[in-house]
This record gives C-alpha cells, sequence and structure tokens, in this order.
C-alpha cells in the first residue's frame, strides 16, 4: 500500500483475487484430472503456481500484483479441488476419513499461521516482497514433493495406461480401456470439463445444500482477516506480529479437532464399515460430526463479538478461536466425507462446484468485512454473522433424515461402489484380475 498508493480496499483485493482464483480454477482442474488423470494436472498447475508467485514478488505495479494473485489462485485450486478425489482413489472408505483428516487441517493451517508469519515479517521491517520469496520457497519445496511422492491414482486413467503397456508388449491393438473409447467433440468435451460440475450442483439438492454451508462457514474464516485486526489491532492496541498470533488458537482448535476425529469419530465409522460389510457404510453417518460442531461453530460469533471490548482481556475473543478452528474443521470433514462417499467417482466434479461457489464466499466476505465490522461494530457484526450460522446449522439434521431418498433419485450419485472394467472388443462385460 505504501509503494504503490492504493488504499485499504485494493489491499483487500490481494486476498480476495487470490481466493476469486479458486473459482476459476475448479471448472477445469476437477474435470481435467478425470479426463486425463491426477498426476498431469497436479505437475502442471503446481508449477505454473510456483511460478506466478515470482511474478508476485517482481511486480512493478498495482496492476501486476492483482493480476498475478488472482492467476495464482487460478493454479493454486487445482490441489483444493482434486485432492478429495486423489484421496477417494487411494483410500477405501474406512480409511479415507483417517487421510482426509489430516488433508481438511492443511487448507486451515495456512490462513492460521500465515498472519503470524506475515506480521512479524513487518515488524521486522523486511520488504512485502520477502511474503511472496517466501511463498516461493515453499511453492518449490510442495512440487518437489509432488513429482517424487504423487503417482497417478485415477483409476480409468491407470486403466489407459495399462492397455498401452499391453498394446506394446503384445502387438495386439485389441487392448483397450473405456476412457479411450470416449470420442467426444470439442463442444462435448468442453461441456463435460466446463458445465459437468455446475449441472450436478444445480440437480442434485444435497449438494446445493451443502454447498451454501460450506461457503458461508469458508467465507466466515477470511472475513476474520478484516475483523481480528479491528478487535486487537485497533482495539488492544497490537502490533502487526502480536495480531498474527491471535489466529493461532483458530489453528489449535483445529489441530484438537483433527485429533477427536481420529480418535473419536473414525473408530465408530470403522465398527460401522464392519457391521455393514459387505455394502458400504450409507453416506448420511459422516453427517453426525456436523451436528454438533455446527452450533458450537455459530457460538463462538457470539463468544467472539460481545467480549470484543477493549477493557475485557484480549485472551477472551481470542479463545473463541478454539472453537472456531474445532468447528470448522469438523464441519468440513463430514461434509467433505460425506460428497466423497455419496458421489464417488465423480466426487472431483462434485468437489469442483463446491470450491467454486465456496470461494465466491472466501473472496467476497474480506470485501465488505471491514465496513460492516466498523459501522455495526463488532458485536452486532458478529452476532449478525451468528445469527445466520444458526439458520444453516439444520442442514446435516435435514440431509441425515432424507439423504438416503435424495441419493435413490439422483443420477450422479451411485449406490454402490463399482470399480471400472476393463474390457476387449471381444468381451466388453468381463474385467480383467
Amino acid at each position: 500500500m505504501a509503494e504503490f498508493h492504493f488504499g485499504t480496499e485494493v489491499g483487500a483485493l490481494l486476498i480476495s483475487l487470490f481466493v476469486a482464483g479458486y473459482c476459476v480454477g475448479p471448472i477445469l482442474w476437477g474435470p481435467l484430472s478425470e479426463q486425463y488423470g491426477r498426476r498431469p494436472i497436479a505437475l502442471s498447475s503446481f508449477a505454473v503456481y510456483t511460478c506466478f508467485q515470482v511474478g508476485c514478488a517482481l511486480s512493478k505495479n498495482t496492476a501486476s500484483i492483482l493480476v498475478f494473485r488472482f492467476l495464482g489462485g487460478t493454479f493454486a485450486a487445482a490441489p483444493l479441488t482434486n485432492s478429495g478425489g486423489i484421496i477417494s482413489d487411494i483410500w477405501d472408505a474406512d480409511t479415507r476419513g483417517l487421510a482426509l483428516a489430516f488433508f481438511t487441517l492443511a487448507p486451515f493451517a495456512g490462513p492460521s499461521l500465515g498472519p503470524t508469519v506475515g506480521g512479524f515479517m513487518v515488524v521486522a521491517g523486511v520488504s512485502w516482497r520477502w511474503v511472496f520469496w517466501l511463498l516461493t520457497m515453499f511453492a518449490g519445496v510442495c512440487f518437489v514433493l509432488i513429482v517424487f511422492t504423487l503417482p497417478e491414482t485415477h483409476a480409468p486413467t491407470l486403466l489407459v495406461q495399462r492397455a498401452k503397456r499391453l498394446r506394446k508388449q503384445t502387438g495386439d491393438s485389441r487392448w483397450w480401456a473405456p476412457l479411450e473409447k470416449e470420442d467426444l467433440t470439442i463442444t462435448q468435451r468442453l461441456e463435460t470439463i466446463v458445465a459437468r460440475p455446475f449441472k450436478i450442483l444445480i440437480l442434485e439438492p444435497m449438494l446445493l445444500s451443502i454447498t451454501l454451508y460450506m461457503s458461508f462457514v469458508y467465507g466466515c474464516l477470511y472475513l476474520m482477516f478484516e475483523a481480528y485486526p479491528i478487535v486487537f489491532t485497533v482495539g488492544h492496541h497490537l502490533n502487526a506480529g502480536l495480531t498474527g498470533l491471535t489466529f493461532l488458537p483458530i489453528f489449535v482448535g483445529g489441530c484438537i479437532g483433527c485429533f477427536g476425529y481420529i480418535l473419536y469419530w473414525n473408530p465408530i465409522y470403522i465398527r460401522l464399515s464392519k457391521q455393514y460389510a459387505p455394502a458400504p457404510v450409507p453416506p448420511e453417518f459422516r453427517l453426525d460430526i456436523c451436528m454438533y460442531a455446527g452450533p458450537g461453530f455459530a457460538l463462538t460469533f457470539f463468544w467472539f463479538g460481545w467480549t470484543s471490548y477493549p477493557e475485557v482481556s484480549l485472551w477472551a475473543p481470542m479463545m473463541s478461536g478454539l472453537v472456531m478452528g474445532f468447528s470448522v474443521v469438523w464441519i468440513f470433514l463430514g461434509l467433505f466425507n460425506y460428497l466423497i462417499d455419496a458421489y464417488l467417482f465423480i466426487a472431483a466434479s462434485a468437489l469442483a462446484s463446491t470450491t467454486v461457489i465456496r470461494s465466491l464466499f472466501g473472496a467476497g466476505f474480506p470485501l465488505f468485512a471491514n465496513q460492516m465490522y466498523e459501522k455495526l461494530n463488532p458485536r452486532w457484526a458478529s452476532t449478525l454473522l451468528g445469527c445466520i450460522a444458526l439458520l444453516m446449522t439444520p442442514i446435516p439434521f435435514v440431509l441425515k433424515h432424507y439423504g438416503p431418498t435424495l441419493r435413490r433419485n439422483s443420477k450422479f450419485a451411485p449406490s454402490v461402489d463399482v470399480l471400472p472394467k476393463f474390457e476387449t472388443k471381444e468381451t466388453e462385460n468381463s474385467s480383467l484380475a
């Protein structure tokens, strides 16, 4: 802001435009990963993302840094969109929840730890460009990890690779995989890649309701970037570094929620899987965790708002972050698992549409947060958010009751866990052991 001479609204855009990139990216990365495989999309998108961090660090004016932030967010959306699909590819329903617990914690660790690191960089007096050089280094390390640790996991793509290998080894051109036989025009391919996530979203009431709930929760998390400085920097006169530390309870609460899921909820699901075997556990059992987390999430806004007076100890509003982190992780764990279990092989497309709408909320909420908290004051602004959260709390309860009926009537949610078959021309209905 000091170097390029722009105001707080444009400053907020540096957050919002990055998250707005999450609206564009999932439209491409989710369906593309189901057409060409998870690994090529992960490698190409993350390599470009790393380059855009360099672009941010070298920006010469306001326009360039805003453009690079948006493009960086677009390519950064690939891991958020496809990780759920990769997890569902690798692990069965029994162990998927355990893997997803660690994955869910990661997207909330960044927003919690980032303000702390950035705040103390401000206090230390280093150039703002070093924020982006640090992000470049971190992205580069992550890219190397992807290169050496992420294999191809998408079952139809693996069948294509196996068919090509068998054709080469045997010289028999009759070996083929179903994905190779999809003779789609450019228009049909674009429809599959771009339109399918939104087609699923519009036609699936359970996906639409979950998307709205997750989007509101996600938007509120990013809204805290603007609300916390008003309460702790303006109200309690903390510097940027100490204000960044006030975000840590959100991360600690997320860790508690993650380990609570591993120690309590996951063993329950394992017992259920044995009880229902050989059939899969109905996805509605994933929603139980959300029924407990929803009221807690709403409570955090009343707690944060009505303890935000400057004369009240800063520990009071700061500790509301524990419950927020705990609740957000449980809500996302339950709903992520539910979507993956319900949609299986098109989980990436279902998660793509969810990520787009969620990111719209994440991009939009910081833009009005500052004005809302200044005009309504932190008490009533937080109360408004708490009331909206209360209105959304019944969504998991409704889906728990009506979910089986909605899935039976769905065109996209399979009723059984069926693996795709590897076929030859002569034996289209047989599978290769």
